[in-house]
């Protein structure tokens, strides 16, 4: 019996479509019904002469009993949706509460998305790849899609839930205004190839049961996946005006003897009321079930190429992977949200531009590690964008170019990965490294806590890289958990970025990396975007365990501090390397402080892209029990003649001082204070990075005596 699926299987599943009892089969091929419970429990196998009989009972082809590939029987029943009944305890769910978890965001759809096709990896050896389509459907294309979803089963189901006056309802409503009043809908489809598919059964455990009919279900057990929760898959609904999401997906293990081309749909909608009828919240599009139990739930069939292509799910190969189609797109942090102002104001085109452009910079800012290769190591991602309308192309595909996008960090990485870094930054170009500790405590119930080393690299910044002197932190899959500003940096030190690999992003030969990669997990919140305490961190570790991440984060700072300059030198007067861009002229006074004037411990000085300076300065003020009132003054430095006054944008008050009008009272008694402030580009003479800033506190008039 050669085939794909096992013989007994799919013989009950031909005889479920048929609405055929064994007892049915048996009498018309002669046998007993014990034959035939034989052959389904898989206790025996039919002969070649009863095998032509059962193919003859369905009008099958011979061949077909042997490949099993495909189901014979046909269950005359056409796809549709189901939609879920209300509850009988008289609960209401008047929406998703996951998709609530999420902002309606393509930036935030491409980092959960993306994340999950890193998690589903198949081959080791070759990326992921990773396509995201915009295509925008008007006119007849927009009327021949709305029939092939039933769209006129749907729309009392949508009237319905609109109807209400809640938060979910004004989106959908929103939506419907949207396709009606203008004639247009978008579908935004994610590709994923050399993926898992959505493999398992269509209730039991499994991935597609965790995708398509849970929450709160990640079915992930890689330390080093991104996903934990079972929420990110909330991000496909949570894009979607109308809550519609259709799937197709191409299985690394097949499933019913097949492979290919498995389609479901779900749709999530409020607790409703259509005909008199009360219903939960969501529905599913998919072919009616016959199994005792789930008579009438639609489950995944395997469509024709012909339906695929109906749907706008077409994938272009055979490769595992799943495609998601999110039907009604829009992006609330574009003109892609604001349906009137992309009708008078900037037209069809820009708003699915504005939704490529904002894709493409999401990938390249949260993804760039894992595009990036070494000589000998291929990339774990690849991604691109493209934009279609009524099937035609409008932007075409772009793929996404770590070394466009990040070019500072990218060359870092890709450094590491060829074994070219050096101890210390001597020329421009070189990438340095150093190990930085990680201690994993342990979990709760066992004893011992092992040493992880983390990979800290250091480059000279670029402009391509954004803000510079930040340090971006990672595990295994490679996507950006943090980024964040270095602190208390050395003066006068040169720009530059900072990447810190952590678990098994640090290599296969790191110590306890896989310790690491569970600990880290553990302490990210569902977003994925940070490193501290969880309810999880707390669950599983021992108690103060997330004070160990802290440790990790300020050992890092101080790495990179190391790297890039020399530790402040400290004197009466202030680090001397400051007096000259801090001078505290804070001039005589009639009353005896008794203890000098204030000095400076620290300043904090760059550009930012608006050209002007950002400064954070921290003083130290004598003993005594006086207040002093100063002026901030800034000034740049030029060769010869005065030095010209520029003005301030904005002055904030730290610790241990307050904004008295535009002067800083530093509080009686207090030792230490700080500020920050902004210089006015506009009053610039020159650009900032031509000329030195010094910054100077001046006695303000009347101040306090």
């Amino acid at each position: 019996m050669n085939g794909g699926e096992d013989f007994g299987p799919w013989l009950a599943r031909q005889l479920q479509r048929a609405n055929m009892k064994q007892a049915d089969l048996a009498d018309r091929v002669g046998l007993t019904r014990a034959a035939v419970s034989a052959w389904i429990t898989g206790r025996a196998v039919p002969r070649d002469e009863t095998m032509r009989a059962i193919a003859d009972v369905f009008g099958a082809e011979y061949a077909t009993m042997h490949t099993r590939a495909t189901d014979v029987a046909d269950s005359g029943r056409p796809v549709s949706w189901y939609h879920r009944p209300a509850y009988l305890d008289g609960g209401r769910d008047f929406g998703n509460a996951a998709t609530f978890a999420f902002d309606a965001d393509v930036e935030v759809l491409a980092r959960e998305a993306t994340q999950n096709s890193l998690d589903e990896r198949l081959d080791r050896n070759n990326p992921v790849r990773v396509r995201y389509t915009i295509h925008e459907l008007t006119g007849e294309a927009l009327a021949r899609f709305r029939e092939a979803i039933r769209w006129d089963d749907l729309f009392p189901h949508f009237e319905a839930a609109a109807a209400q006056e809640q938060k979910v309802g004004r989106v959908i409503a929103e939506g419907l205004r949207d396709m009606y009043e203008r004639d247009r809908l978008v579908l935004l489809r994610v590709d994923d190839y050399n993926a898992s598919g959505l493999t398992g059964d269509d209730y039991e455990d499994g991935r597609f049961a965790a995708v398509v009919r849970r929450q709160l279900d990640s079915r992930k057990s890689d330390v080093s996946a991104g996903g934990s929760y079972g929420l990110g898959k909330a991000t496909l609904w949570a894009t979607s005006r109308l809550g519609m999401v259709l799937i197709n997906s191409t299985l690394s293990e097949p499933h019913e003897g097949r492979t290919e081309r498995r389609l479901v749909g779900r749709l999530d909608l409020p607790w409703r009321v259509v005909d008199g009828e009360p219903f939960a919240g969501p529905a599913w599009f998919g072919e009616p079930d016959t199994a005792p139990g789930s008579e009438g739930v639609s489950r995944s069939w395997w469509a024709d190429q012909e339906t695929v292509r109906q749907l706008y799910l077409t994938r272009e190969s055979s490769a595992p992977g799943t495609s998601f189609l999110i039907v009604g797109a829009h992006d609330v942090a574009s003109k892609a949200a604001d349906p009137v102002q992309d009708a008078d104001e900037v037209g069809d085109e820009e708003t699915v531009q504005a939704m490529h452009e904002r894709l493409v910079d999401a990938l390249g800012r949260n993804f760039w590690a894992a595009m990036t290769a070494g000589r000998s190591t291929t990339p774990i991602l690849e991604a691109s964008v493209r934009t279609l309308r009524n099937g035609h192309v409008v932007i075409d595909e772009e793929r996404v170019d770590p070394y466009r996008v990040q070019p500072s960090r990218t060359r870092a990485l890709k450094a590491y990965l060829d074994g070219e870094t050096v101890d210390r930054l001597t020329e421009t170009g070189q990438v340095a490294h150093a190990r930085v500790p990680l201690t994993v405590p342990s979990q709760r119930g066992q004893r011992g806590a092992v040493e992880h080393e983390a990979v800290l690299l250091v480059t000279a910044a670029e402009d391509g890289d954004g803000k510079p002197n930040q340090v971006v932190m990672m595990r295994g899959n490679r996507m950006v958990i943090r980024e964040a500003r270095v602190p208390d940096l050395p003066l006068g030190t040169n720009p530059f970025q900072a990447v810190l690999l952590a678990g098994q992003a640090a290599g296969e030969h790191a110590p306890h990396a896989e310790e690491a990669e569970a600990f880290l997990r553990a302490s990210e919140p569902p977003e994925h975007d940070k490193w501290g305490q969880t309810d999880e961190l707390r669950a599983v570790y021992s108690t103060g365990a997330h004070r160990r991440i802290r440790e990790f984060t300020s050992a890092a700072y101080r790495s990179v501090r190391e790297l890039v300059g020399r530790s402040q030198v400290k004197s009466k007067d202030g680090p001397r390397a400051l007096r000259d861009l801090l001078r505290l002229d804070v001039g005589p006074s009639p009353v005896s402080r008794g203890g000098g004037a204030p000095t400076i411990r620290g300043l904090d000085a760059e550009l930012d892209v608006s050209g002007a300076w950002r400064v954070r300065a921290e003083v130290r003020l004598p003993a005594g029990q006086d207040p002093w009132l100063l002026s901030p003054v800034a000034k740049f430095d030029v060769r010869s003649g005065a030095r010209p006054s520029v003005g301030w944008s904005e002055v904030v008050a730290g610790q241990n001082c307050e904004l008295v009008g535009d002067k800083l009272l530093f509080k009686a008694g207090a030792r230490t204070a700080s500020f920050s402030a902004v210089t006015d580009a506009s009053t610039h003479p020159v650009r900032g990075e031509l000329a030195g800033l010094i910054v100077e506190l001046e006695k303000a008039r009347g101040a306090v005596e």
